[in-house]
């Protein structure tokens, strides 16, 4: 948790409300280099907190967001009074990015990290065909679908709530696996991991039926074979209000008509 004496930065989207927040916390707080702060205040949207979050990836500081975008559920509110002090008191979550190492046809490797999911997602109007192997046990041998993805417990509420995927507590220790509009197998609608599963997908008739692979910026076209798993060399502090923190917007979630 941050300290008293918190040196604090502050970031923001190109959208005019974050850009005219960011002016006023400037001229109130102060403005510093993110690269020398203690915590980094994030303005914006969930997808501003996204590019924040992997933008921290290499040097772990904290990010306290508030909202001056759309969705913002993974912001707090915003608030120009008392931010050093809301800070001091915010809770702490921890979160492990997903590992996407994607191969394509031409045998070249790709790796990214993902904070919310790696997606799969046909490339042509033909549906992809897919298998699906868990810890090294194949687990579906062919799926066939526009697409499939992993999300993590913070992701779940993205895509892969709009796949109708389930939403995860951030405890929970489980990966989403998530098929995105399946036909065959009909009636299997996904599955829940254990954090630490090796999951991989092999695209069948990968040159008929084109395939590509996201880790959330990272996009890698005409993949055969990706595999996914939490990087545990990677760890993200996220900051959250008390009264509105991260598990417990989770759990209202879930309870959403």
């Amino acid at each position: 948790m941050p300290t008293d004496a918190q040196k604090i930065a502050f970031v923001a989207a190109r959208q005019a409300e974050a850009q005219d927040a960011l002016s006023r916390l400037t001229k109130r707080y102060g403005a510093i280099d993110p690269a020398d702060a203690d915590v980094v205040v994030a303005l914006g949207g969930d997808g501003f907190m996204l590019e924040s979050l992997h933008g921290a990836l290499g040097n772990g500081t904290p990010i306290y967001g508030m909202n001056r975008g759309t969705v913002g559920f993974l912001m707090n509110t915003y608030d120009e009074d008392a931010l050093p002090d809301r800070i001091a008191r915010a809770q702490t979550v921890g979160l492990n990015p997903l590992r996407m190492t994607a191969t394509d046809i031409h045998g070249e490797r790709t790796s990214a990290l993902a904070i919310n999911e790696v997606s799969l997602l046909r490339e042509s109007r033909m549906a992809a065909k897919i298998s699906i192997s868990v810890d090294g046990v194949e687990r579906l041998n062919e799926m066939i679908c526009d697409g499939v993805l992993v999300a993590t417990p913070a992701g779940s509420t993205a895509y892969n709530l709009s796949a109708h995927g389930p939403i995860i507590p951030i405890g929970a220790g489980v990966l989403a696996l998530t098929p995105i509009s399946v036909f065959r197998p009909r009636r299997w609608r996904g599955a829940l991991l254990p954090r630490k599963a090796a999951i991989a997908f092999t695209v069948r008739q990968a040159d008929l039926r084109p395939v590509s692979a996201t880790a959330d910026f990272t996009e890698v076209r005409d993949v055969k074979r990706v595999e996914v798993s939490q990087d545990p060399n990677h760890r993200l502090e996220l900051l959250f209000d008390p009264e509105h923190n991260l598990e417990e917007r989770i759990l209202k979630e879930q309870f959403q008509p």
